[in-house]
């Protein structure tokens, strides 16, 4: 059975706080969990689930995300990096597995870049290498509903602007999938003090995807229906890592983590102890749903 433990920890006078899962019987290094820009330290059940049975699990309020204090102005990439290696030198161990997914891939990976000898495996979900100007454009007028008091508004283009709602494509547990992360927008909006900048920061300070990372064992895996970033274009950014694998996850689309969660955190649990990818059950499509309503088509 596992035992919770919180810890707040500062850097460079931002205070933050990580939960860590101790995990008694663990078989590999700790594993690190990076979500979106406006997701928290309990934001993962799926990860403990399947991951906690062989690691240590750990998630994080990291500076200007959940309870943790605001980031100064400016580029703040340094800055929760910083955090995250604190996090690993508070956890007393050498190296951990980083598991990031969208604004978190970015995150995991320019981690891996800054300090790749503590980092023993990396898994990058729906990695954002390539925003577009029409998306970057849908995220300002998400901020101004925001500063303007919508939240509703705010919530439904966010949500919409992460999912396929093209019902010419399969995507699992679609509108299952829409009204959670519609919710959980209400829900930062509402409740976060960092919403807007979280937003912001998550179009505008992401590190160069151009290459440069080597000697760190990486997965890079994909929804095969993302409208943020195509699997093209995050295969091409894997081919930049030596030795990497990419996989295309079916039926799901960027939230492939709350689509198919529970093969997402099978296929970690696989990566992370070196076990074998080729049979994972992510990799099989699922039984067809019955056809969700129309929305917008993927890009």
């Amino acid at each position: 059975m596992s035992e919770e433990m919180i810890r707040s920890l500062s850097v460079r006078g931002v205070s933050f706080a990580y939960r860590r899962l101790r995990q008694p019987t663990r078989i590999t290094e700790p594993v690190v969990v990076l979500g979106g820009a406006l997701q928290g330290m309990y934001g993962w059940p799926q990860m403990e689930d399947h991951v906690g049975p062989v690691a240590d699990v750990v998630t994080a309020d990291l500076p200007g995300m959940g309870s943790a204090d605001p980031l100064p102005p400016g580029p703040s990439i340094e800055v929760v990096c910083a955090a995250i290696e604190r996090i690993i030198d508070d956890l007393d161990v050498p190296r951990i597995n980083l598991f990031g997914f969208s604004y978190g891939a970015g995150l995991a990976y320019g981690c891996a870049l800054r300090f790749p000898g503590r980092i023993a495996r990396l898994a990058l979900g729906g990695v954002p290498t390539h925003i577009s100007d029409a998306q970057v454009e849908l995220w300002r007028r998400a901020s101004d509903h925001l500063v303007q008091g919508d939240v509703e508004a705010f919530a439904t283009l966010v949500a919409q602007g992460l999912m396929c709602l093209d019902d010419r494509r399969h995507v699992a547990r679609r509108k299952l999938a829409y009204r959670y992360v519609r919710r959980a927008m209400l829900h930062a909006a509402r409740n976060s003090q960092h919403a807007v900048d979280s937003l912001l920061r998550g179009i505008s300070d992401r590190p160069d995807f151009s290459g440069g990372l080597t000697g760190v064992p990486t997965l890079v895996f994909s929804g095969e229906h993302d409208t943020v970033t195509s699997p093209a274009r995050q295969r091409d950014f894997a081919a930049t890592i030596p030795g990497s694998r990419f996989l295309t996850i079916p039926d799901a689309d960027h939230w492939v983590v709350l689509e198919r969660p529970q093969e997402v955190a099978d296929l970690a649990a696989r990566f992370f102890t070196d076990g074998s990818l080729s049979s994972a059950p992510c990799l099989a499509p699922v039984v067809r749903e019955e056809p969700s309503p129309a929305g917008t088509a993927c890009a």
